[in-house]
């Protein structure tokens, strides 16, 4: 028997055990969480919060007892104190202050991330909150619903910060929205795209304060404004969403780290330790646009590097296949996806590229439900291999054609090969001269 210890049951630590569990019998798995629960999907929480659905339940997709039926041990509200790496040793403490040693054969670093918290005075003010764990979402749902509760602040116009942005919006809330950047959702979006986002969040009353930094936060006991270099601005909740860094306490000072902190690993998930792996936000990832290593906080991503990491310690050797950080988000209505690089994001990176853009209606004009779809292609100058794609409409039909640019960035496709690539044609669905074909065709 093979004795795998996983630290954390979040989604790359649930994906890990589940493939140790079904697929390898010779394994003694045993899971350690610091929460209270597990397999929570962080990305509903916007949703719930602004009651877009009915309650939290459906954003847990397994239990403790599901694992348990399998055969694996768990210790919920167990936080380990450290890992003693030379005797194969993990040390934890559990809720009532019993101390626990597990001795290990592998290791599953599965710690994921940590919200990155402004470092400015009143930062430990009252209705100052985070969004990461469900207790997070709990708190600022809870606050919400308090009338008195009428100017929420959300620092950072990222992908978390704009959904709750919109969230609060829905309860009624006045909303203003922070960020350091010039725009919101620079990370993914180019600005062609980014302009869009801005007028819709702005279309729903809800203030964009860009370019503006926050410096300092004021009350008595609980926050009552927001200082940035444009002055002061009056609150009743702020909810942070800057980032997140990844939580690397553990084996900081044992293993070898990415630039931001992120355990290194290789392609099998394995870190400088050959009895440590590391999954999910804790870890590096392989970007098959960049073609080097890089990090790219996902879920998707998560799930993916579990199920490479146990394969490997079960005996069945795989490689991960790279990623693209495919992503997409929907707010009020308006829909954008995109995967790879922009090229914003191609240019910080030291890559040369070129860009194809085209904007149609989703279907021949003669169709009573139509949708004007935006797309924007990116492409090396050199090798004109694609590396991105963007796409944006009030349709939710263009997601799935994001799936194609992940895999044809995976593969390394050239721009040239998706000029006559065979689209079927009905009117229910799209136009004859597709705008996939069309934005190619028009590439230099």
């Amino acid at each position: 028997m093979t004795k795998t210890i996983i630290i954390g049951a979040n989604h790359a630590g649930i994906a890990a055990a589940n493939t140790l569990l079904d697929t390898y019998k010779d394994q003694e798995v045993v899971m350690i969480d610091r929460n209270t629960n597990l397999s929570y999907l962080g990305c509903g929480t916007a949703l719930w919060v602004g009651r877009q659905i009915d309650s939290y339940e459906g954003l847990f997709y397994t239990k403790k007892e599901d694992f348990e039926a399998k055969g694996a041990r768990i210790m919920m509200e167990t936080t380990v104190d450290h890992i003693d790496f030379d005797k194969k040793e993990v040390h934890a403490l559990t809720k009532d202050g019993e101390k626990v040693v597990e001795t290990y054969d592998k290791l599953i670093l599965a710690t994921g991330s940590l919200p990155i918290s402004p470092q400015v005075p009143g930062k430990d003010l009252e209705n100052i909150h985070f969004l990461k764990r469900f207790q997070d979402g709990q708190a600022v749902d809870a606050i919400l619903a308090n009338d008195d509760v009428e100017n929420v602040a959300v620092i950072g116009a990222g992908y978390i910060g704009v959904e709750i942005a919109e969230a609060a919006k829905r309860r009624g809330k006045n909303v203003l929205l922070f960020d350091a950047a010039s725009r919101s959702l620079p990370n993914y979006y180019d600005k062609w795209f980014t302009n869009d986002m801005d007028q819709v969040l702005t279309k729903h009353d809800i203030q964009l304060h860009f370019d503006e930094l926050v410096n300092e936060y004021k009350g008595d006991e609980k926050v009552e404004r927001i200082v940035t270099k444009a002055g002061e601005y009056p609150v009743d909740l702020v909810i942070n969403a800057i980032g997140f860094l990844p939580n690397n306490d553990l084996a900081k000072d044992h293993l070898k780290l990415f630039k931001n902190g992120a355990y290194l690993v290789d392609r099998h998930q394995q870190t400088s330790d050959e009895n440590v792996y590391a999954v999910g936000d804790c870890a590096t990832v392989y970007s098959n646009a960049l073609r080097d290593t890089t990090y790219i906080a996902l879920a998707t991503n998560a799930v993916r590097s579990g199920i490479v990491a146990a394969h490997n310690i079960g005996g069945t050797p795989l490689e991960s296949t790279g990623v693209q950080g495919s992503n997409g988000i929907s707010i009020f209505g308006y829909n954008m996806v995109s995967t790879g690089l922009s090229v914003e994001a191609a240019e910080k990176n030291g890559m040369k590229v070129k860009h194809t853009d085209f904007e149609d209606l989703q279907k021949p004009g003669f169709m009573k439900e139509n949708d004007k779809v935006k797309i924007r292609i990116v492409y090396e100058e050199g090798s004109r291999r694609v590396v991105g794609a963007q796409l944006a409409s009030t349709t939710p039909e263009i997601a799935m054609g994001i799936h194609m640019f992940s895999l044809a960035i995976e593969e390394g496709v050239t721009i040239d090969k998706l000029k006559l690539l065979d689209i079927f044609f009905l009117p229910h669905f799209n136009q004859p001269y597709n705008y996939i074909t069309m934005a190619a065709l028009s590439a230099e």
